[in-house]
């Protein structure tokens, strides 16, 4: 069954059973600093699980852009990526486990046709907080999931997000597939890779108190999630996720392209697909990333550097319009779902060609300085930190680092780069990890009143700078606000003084801020303004502030303008041609 195929049925599945298809959200989350990226399918729809009405209703469904970069160095085996589309169905307060599960187990059993026999679950064991959840289990057993193939498994595997974060929570069950032509096993054992997962349920349940007790939600949500990747490798019968039919027409463009076969040079291909892919859907997303030092914009530089390193390893042409041509590819199969691919079709090419250009320097600079380090070597080994400053600095692979030193009979100390590499990697995924750890939690009181000023500052900026000017992004922590604009100059100091001024104006007037629900094209025509709207259904909430600003938007808001404290901006600055950025903080 093709990838569209699946993506399609799987809609098609839950609108028969009551779902509103609701549109993918930005691969960028516009209202979410805990992350860079959208990262799971249940990310955008924070504010509705925590009790905020939904404009399409209490059953939801979609297939979302998701970004994970926590494991981009693994990516190159059978199965990880970085981008990926995750599916999902939702109930907000409406059903619960019973009809959860028995959709599942009916997709995956009548729609999919997947033989039950392939098929096993986890539930939660529980602990001595929280009691075992024995109702998913006899769910799954009157559906025909044999005992044996039910694994109860501790909060690791299990809860989420986890035991510590206080807020909504609960027990998930884990859908499992024996991907595998040997003999399925009677027995269900978690340990054995044959058996991938597919599918999870998160059942919220319970709220974590702030004094360490749980109680009962007096409305509990269900939140799934199933990677259309490798749901489509487990559909299509294939172990190698890009032999599917997401990736075997990229495959045979970079086969054509580098006139070698895809056996042999597996990894090279993969990364240079993967990377390619996901710089694709960064760039051309509406907060107009572009390849930097910091934030979204160094993961995308990064990803192009390392897709341009595997194509030299391939003996590619890097001077050639080698990028462009796999990514019009990879456009021709999502054009047609996420219009900003077709819409950005161009901005998308001048990135790719641009910075592929920047890094031919900056490899020949770190041939240079390879070559200089190598003169001052007197023992024949080159030591760990220089080793992973060619790699960290000027993106030198360690297996690059090695070919080049043994031409010039050099050892390289690998184990000690390991080393670093292991404790940067680790540094790198706690720091992940915090960024996510907010889930439900993270938006606070101080984070309300930020994300209400930023349409304060919208509003003030169209007054003072340019009836044009359009928000393309921000950012949001305890601490500060970032907001992105289009503008083509460099503030004035009067400017930024006045839009500081208006702003603070609009504070004190004490302005209610109300929230109206209405159709989308209502709004747009009543001249609400929206950052992203491909990304909201056709019934929308639009934010009034006064009569100085009118927003569709799905953030937290304060209810009166006299709640937010002053702000001060800090900073105005360039982020890419056409983008500008203002960093401000309230006044203590």
């Amino acid at each position: 069954m093709e990838f569209t195929q699946i993506r399609d049925k799987y809609i098609s599945f839950f609108e028969s059973k009551g779902h509103k298809q609701i549109p993918s959200a930005p691969v960028v989350p516009e209202n979410d600093p805990s992350v860079l990226f959208n990262t799971a399918g249940m990310q955008p729809l924070v504010p509705y699980l925590m009790g905020q009405p939904h404009p399409y209703g209490t059953r939801l469904c979609d297939y979302q852009k998701c970004m994970r970069t926590n494991d981009l160095d693994e990516v190159g085996d059978v199965t990880h990526h970085t981008f990926f589309e995750m599916l999902g169905n939702w109930s907000l307060g409406d059903y619960f486990k019973n009809e959860s599960i028995s959709w599942s187990f009916e997709l995956l059993t009548k729609v999919f046709n997947i033989p039950v026999e392939r098929l096993a679950v986890t539930v939660f064991k529980g602990n001595d907080i929280v009691s075992a959840d024995s109702e998913s289990a006899e769910i799954w057993k009157r559906l025909g999931i044999p005992e044996k193939r039910i694994k109860y498994l501790g909060e690791d595997d299990n809860w989420w997000p986890n035991m510590e974060l206080t807020g909504p929570c609960g027990p998930d069950t884990e859908i499992f597939y024996f991907r595998s032509n040997d003999e399925i096993p009677e027995e269900f054992d978690t340990e054995d890779e044959r058996w991938v997962e597919i599918w999870n349920n998160v059942f919220m349940q319970y709220n974590h108190n702030e004094d360490g007790t749980f109680t009962e939600l007096p409305k509990k949500n269900v939140d799934t999630g199933m990677g259309l990747e490798r749901i489509t490798a487990v559909l299509e019968g294939v172990t190698d996720n890009y032999a599917s039919s997401i990736w075997k027409d990229v495959i045979e463009k970079i086969e054509q392209i580098s006139n070698l076969k895809y056996n042999g040079n597996e990894k090279a291909m993969r990364i240079i697909a993967d990377h390619i892919r996901s710089a694709v859907f960064i760039s051309a997303d509406p907060a107009g990333i572009k390849p930097s030092n910091t934030d979204q914009g160094y993961i995308l530089r990064r990803l192009i550097r390392r897709a341009i390193r595997y194509a030299k390893k391939l003996n590619i042409d890097i001077n050639s319009n080698w990028e462009e041509e796999i990514a019009k590819v990879i456009m021709s199969k999502y054009e047609n779902y996420y219009s900003e691919i077709k819409e950005n079709k161009d901005i998308v090419l001048e990135v790719l060609r641009t910075e592929k250009t920047k890094f031919n320097r900056t490899l020949e600079n770190g041939l240079k300085e390879f070559e200089k380090i190598a003169s001052k070597i007197q023992n024949g080994k080159m030591d760990k930190d220089n080793a992973f400053r060619l790699y960290d600095t000027f993106g030198f692979p360690i297996e690059l680092t090695v070919e080049l030193a043994s031409e010039m009979g050099i050892k390289v100390d690998e184990e000690g780069f390991k080393e670093k590499f292991k404790a940067h990697q680790e540094i790198s995924r706690a720091g992940a990890k915090e960024k996510f750890k907010g889930g439900l939690a993270a938006t606070g009181e101080t984070e309300t009143q930020y994300h209400t000023a930023t349409h304060l500052l919208n509003a003030a900026l169209k007054v003072i700078v340019s009836k044009d000017v359009h928000q393309r992004g921000s950012n949001i922590t305890a601490e500060r606000m970032r907001f992105d604009f289009s503008c083509n100059h460099k503030l004035t100091d009067e400017e930024k003084q006045k839009t500081e001024e208006l702003v603070n104006k609009w504070i004190d007037a004490a302005y209610p801020v109300t929230k109206t629900e209405m159709k989308k094209e209502d709004a747009i025509a009543s001249g609400a303004e929206c950052m992203f709207i491909e990304r909201y259904p056709d019934v929308v909430t639009v934010y009034k502030i006064g009569d100085v600003s009118a927003e569709l938007c799905g953030g937290p808001h304060v209810e009166n303008t006299s709640k937010i404290p002053h702000i001060k901006i800090k900073k105005e600055e360039a982020v890419s041609a056409g983008v500008r950025r203002i960093k401000a903080e309230f006044v203590k």
